[in-house]
């Protein structure tokens, strides 16, 4: 069971890291050139099929597999390496919500050119976030990162 719930949580870690890159270093950047929302809009709407499973699915694999490496009281105690990455993912995960939730309820329905550069600080941070959820999640693994 804990060899699936890993995998199902590093498919949906490299679609979500995956498809934020790409907005990130390659959809973005035309879009703040060009001043055209089109291209954002187009892949927002198709990443949103996938990208929005893939981190529920993170989300509650992510919770199962903490769970079966410490009990959640453990959680936030930070002496350990263990418990710092679990604690700091959910700190992040935390973050990604309040800008999901922001930019889908502010940004996304009145998304012109006087948001896009909003838009745009989000995009940059939500992709920071998931590249970290990724090293802390692999930091897990190999002993710690800090």
């Amino acid at each position: 069971m804990f060899k699936t719930v890993l995998i199902l949580h590093l498919l949906g870690a490299t679609i979500w890291t995956g498809g934020h890159m790409i907005l990130c270093f390659s959809v973005l950047p035309n879009v703040l050139k060009t001043r055209d929302i089109k291209p954002l809009q187009m892949f927002e709407t198709h990443f949103e099929r996938i990208g929005m499973p893939a981190l529920f699915v993170q989300v509650l694999t992510g919770f199962h597999l903490a769970s079966t490496m410490l009990p959640l009281t453990e959680w936030f105690k930070f002496d350990s390496y263990v418990n710092t990455h679990i604690s700091v993912k959910v700190i992040l995960l935390l973050l990604t919500l309040i800008l999901a939730i922001h930019a889908k309820v502010k940004l996304l329905p009145n998304l012109s050119d006087k948001n896009l550069n909003s838009l745009a600080c989000h995009i940059v941070a939500v992709t920071i976030i998931s590249i970290l959820f990724a090293v802390l999640g692999v930091g897990i693994k190999i002993g710690g990162i800090f």
